[in-house]
């Protein structure tokens, strides 16, 4: 039987290869060795590569760190956390409230397609849809109702996914009206001084210096000349009763 197998074997290698079948099976041994002699030379350089390429993997599914509370910054302060550094977070605010997206580094870290938003309060932006420069900001003036729609569908979407971890600070701008205000008051405060200051020197001047010079005259010259008429009145009676009583 198993001869039998054979020589159906040879014929059929001969009649579909047209080579003799000692031939072709030295054909296919050489095809082999061939084989494993290519996949030693390049499989040692697949293999670093699949290496490297897991090890990379690894790193991206080591666990993230929790996020970190910053409190209140500044929207220059904010500028420092775009994904620049890797070693720190990456946030993003809406509406002045800052949240961590470091899980979506791939989208808002650098090279992705929202890397402009890292690291900015992007309200307007997220709101038009705009990916120009002048819209990165946390200005919500003149938006319509459709914008500000889609600006809180942003809202709620970070609200759910990432955790918030500080606010923007407000700045407010100084005002013509303000400053108008500070000098008002500026006046007001200079008219308000002299009263603050007590009565003006000349007419505190007499108190200070006492009576005039026409108050005390009479006391300094002695007594009027009516009184002196009525002193020597009362002597010559005087001297006229001691004349009748001798």
């Amino acid at each position: 039987m198993a001869v039998q197998l054979w020589e159906t074997l040879k014929e059929s290698i001969t009649a579909y290869t047209g080579l003799s079948p000692s031939t072709f099976f030295t054909v296919l041994a050489l095809g082999l060795a061939l084989y494993y002699l290519v996949s030693n030379l390049f499989g040692s350089s697949d293999n670093g590569l699949a290496q490297d390429r897991s090890r990379g993997f690894e790193e991206q599914m080591e666990p993230l760190p929790p996020p970190v509370q910053i409190g209140e910054i500044t929207d220059e302060e904010l500028k420092l956390y775009d994904g620049s550094d890797a070693k720190k977070p990456l946030l993003m605010a809406i509406k002045g409230q800052i949240y961590d997206v470091t899980q979506s580094r791939m989208f808002y870290g650098p090279g992705g397609p929202y890397a402009l938003f890292a690291g900015k309060d992007a309200s307007r932006a997220l709101a038009k849809m705009s990916f120009e420069e002048k819209d990165l900001n946390g200005d919500l003036t003149g938006l319509g109702v459709f914008e500000l729609d889609a600006l809180q569908d942003w809202e709620y979407k970070f609200m759910s996914k990432y955790v918030k971890v500080g606010t923007v600070k407000a700045t407010v701008p100084v005002t013509d009206a303000a400053a108008e205000g500070h000098a008002t008051e500026a006046s007001e405060s200079d008219a308000a001084k002299p009263a603050e200051d007590g009565p003006s020197g000349s007419a505190a001047k007499p108190a200070d210096n006492g009576p005039s010079e026409s108050a005390v005259k009479p006391a300094e010259d002695g007594p009027s000349e009516s009184a002196v008429a009525a002193k020597e009145t009362e002597e010559a009676t005087t001297a006229d009763e001691i004349e009748k009583k001798e």
